[in-house]
């Protein structure tokens, strides 16, 4: 129980070096947390520990409190969380059909299958209805996946940014996995359950994971979890619609090497439409001035000449 207090949070993936666009988005969960009187809390997503070292998790600690958005609660990593997620996929599969699933990456991924709205492919439902003779045969050479047999029926949400989004989880995914073959819980399981146990009410994240929320408000409801307030915010582009990214090696401490923590943080609220030009600022600062309804909705692309410069 959180007393009706706002709780927000940043969620961030150690896989790589943080771009400006987390810190857009570490930004904006801080400022509409702090700005309603409440708590800003940072969670660890490192579940694949292969692709999540340590430093780069310590690496982003670091860099959120040197841009004055520290977490008001203890950092939760999610590699110490197995335990409450073989425990929630027990609850759902008590009051759902949950199921193994031995199809490879690649028949997933074969041209014939069937893809859903942002080009997601739907699972087919193969393995729902496999015999136990069949299933025992086939753990002798593949380990299987559990996969949630979702319903045929629209989910919808307000977003307090985007509006209305509605979506048919049988025709936009199909049935989706809850834990993965090599036994790590998967990302829609074990962020529902996160927030559900750190008492999130509102979740402030990018546009590009907007699809992922029907997914996450069904496993919710399965769980008994209340639905916390979502909000998903521009992605920052480059001119060419690239969207900037770890991969590209767009790291913030490059930016940071040249510009100070109060030049980014103007910057990136300038670009929310937060203030009316780009002008020093620390997070205190704004949080007295976070009017969302100045936010802008649609995605940022920043000039190329300004992309080495200042984003």
């Amino acid at each position: 129980m959180n007393d009706g207090i706002t709780v927000g949070r940043f969620a961030p993936t150690p896989s790589g070096y943080m771009h400006a666009g987390n810190i857009l988005c570490a930004l904006m969960a801080y400022l509409s947390a702090k700005s309603a009187g409440g708590k800003f809390i940072v969670r660890i997503e490192d579940l694949d520990k292969l692709r999540c070292p340590e430093p780069a998790a310590r690496d982003i600690l670091e860099l959120l409190d040197f841009l004055g958005l520290k977490s008001d609660a203890e950092i939760i990593y999610q590699s110490d969380r197995s335990d409450a997620y073989i425990a929630a996929i027990d609850k759902i599969a008590s009051v759902a059909n949950v199921y193994e699933c031995f199809c490879t990456r690649a028949e997933l991924h074969a041209a014939t299958a069937p893809r859903g709205e942002y080009g997601e492919v739907v699972y087919s439902g193969t393995c729902k209805n496999l015999s136990f003779k069949k299933k025992c045969e086939m753990r002798k050479t593949r380990r299987p996946c559990l996969r949630l047999e979702v319903p045929n029926e629209t989910i919808a949400f307000v977003d307090g940014l985007q509006g209305e989004y509605r979506q048919n989880l049988a025709e936009s995914c199909g049935d989706f996995i809850l834990r993965r073959s090599d036994g790590v819980a998967a990302y829609q399981l074990a962020v529902v359950v996160d927030d559900g146990f750190q008492g999130v009410t509102e979740v402030v994240r990018g546009m590009d994971l907007i699809s992922s929320t029907p997914r996450q408000i069904y496993i919710g409801k399965l769980l008994g979890l209340p639905q916390p307030r979502y909000m998903h915010i521009p992605l920052l582009k480059r001119a060419n619609g690239d969207k900037l990214s770890k991969s590209a090696g767009d790291n913030v401490r490059n930016l940071l090497a040249r510009h100070t923590p109060e030049e980014l943080l103007g910057t990136l609220a300038c670009a929310m439409g937060i203030i009316a030009e780009p002008r020093p600022s620390t997070a205190a600062e704004l949080v007295k001035i976070y009017d969302k309804t100045k936010l802008r909705a649609d995605n940022i692309t920043v000039p190329e000449n300004l992309i080495d410069d200042i984003l």
